[in-house]
């Protein structure tokens, strides 16, 4: 069976975890996490960065820091993981959902601004597939309105916008290194903050609320509860296993960009004779090859692909369902404008399996059973 995912394993994880062990010190903010910590801010050239639990962590404390209330509004797309929507409406605000684009499936620029009110307060920009957003107009409508901007880069790490990594340009931005992503901790993420009014409010929401960071500092002679917050930090052991994958990301980027290419070059004759859609990177954007997905005719030509492909042992999956559609959706937020994209292009997409260390002769026998399903010769 050639699987849809297999988390990556570098081969120098165990020597960091094995140190951390020693050291006899588990829990967050320890040496593994200040050095992630540094290294995102040097290899991305953030102005901070604090690793978290979760990407899912991640939000709920941008979404805190924007100071949102009930009745606020964020803009978003609704082409996304639910957790890009939550975290906001457990800081009290609803969800405008607005269309993707057709090419990047990533959220329409053109249409946030004729969906911006008197209480929107935050757009929440999610880069789908490692390809960035339209940053520079996106940018400028929240300035011209300010408004704050959170970028959703869950699967954005080591990708760019005309030269800056994603999650460094908006107020905020949200990592994930979860299992399934490029760079794995097994569960975790990290917060990019890129206003240095935020820092501190951040440093306390991160550790429980309390100013502890400033005591141990010396700064405050006692550390107290200062704001809310929650415990956001993850274990040394999800920090050093991450710490030997961050330091080899180039090579692991580099073998995920040829299987991509792979995929690519292979698999474009069925999109010129119009069988299926490959996708789409505009040529400001540098990508991280997290994915690839195709897109097919419906619904119901994907299942039937599906169903072959797992037939010939290649395990093949969809994803995100829309969530202005969905039942929490529905009570938490609203669709503005056309729903001309986003439900259309959920129900045909189709992503094929693509990880650190996947074989050549895998990558050709999944192209040789697409071109076989579509009864084209490869």
């Amino acid at each position: 069976m050639i699987k849809f995912n297999v988390p990556c394993v570098f081969g120098c994880e165990n020597e960091y975890l094995q140190d951390a062990l020693n050291r006899h010190s588990l829990g967050g903010d320890g040496i593994y996490t200040k050095k992630c910590n540094q290294f995102l801010e040097e290899k991305f050239c953030a102005k901070k960065v604090h690793l978290t639990t979760s990407c899912s962590a991640a939000l709920d404390l941008a979404a805190m820091l924007c100071g949102l209330k009930e009745g606020d509004e964020v803009i978003l797309p609704s082409f996304t993981f639910p957790t890009s929507a939550s975290s906001f409406v457990l800081s009290g605000a609803k969800c405008v959902f607005v269309d993707i684009r057709e090419d990047t499936l990533n959220i329409d620029e053109t249409k946030i601004e004729q969906a911006i009110t008197e209480r929107t307060k935050v757009i929440c920009v999610v880069h789908y597939a490692g390809v960035a957003c339209e940053m520079d107009t996106i940018m400028d409508i929240a300035k011209r309105h300010n408004l704050l901007v959170v970028e959703d880069a869950a699967q954005g790490v080591m990708s760019t916008y005309k030269g800056r990594a994603l999650g460094t340009i908006g107020d905020f931005g949200c990592y994930s290194f979860h299992e399934t992503k490029n760079y794995t901790a097994g569960e975790g993420g990290a917060l990019i903050i890129n206003n240095e009014k935020y820092f501190t409010d951040a440093e306390n929401k991160l550790d429980c609320g309390t100013d502890r960071q400033g005591f141990l500092r010396g700064e405050v002679g006692a550390y107290s509860w200062v704001t809310l917050g929650t415990s956001f930090m993850p274990s040394e052991l999800n920090a050093a296993y991450l710490y030997g994958q961050l330091l080899h990301c180039e090579e692991i980027n580099d073998n995920r960009l040829k299987s991509w290419n792979t995929y690519y070059e292979g698999l474009k004759d069925l999109k010129e004779i119009g069988k299926i859609d490959i996708p789409f990177v505009p040529h400001d954007c540098v990508h991280n090859a997290h994915m690839f997905a195709i897109r097919v005719k419906d619904e119901s030509e994907r299942a039937l692909l599906i169903q072959y492909l797992k037939d010939h042992e290649i395990q093949a999956v969809f994803h995100y369902q829309p969530l202005h559609s969905s039942k929490q959706g529905k009570k938490c937020g609203i669709f503005h404008g056309e729903d001309r994209y986003t439900t259309k292009e959920s129900s045909r997409l189709l992503r094929l399996p693509l990880y650190y260390g996947l074989k050549m002769e895998d990558l050709r026998n999944v192209i040789k059973a697409i071109h076989e399903f579509y009864e084209i010769e490869y």
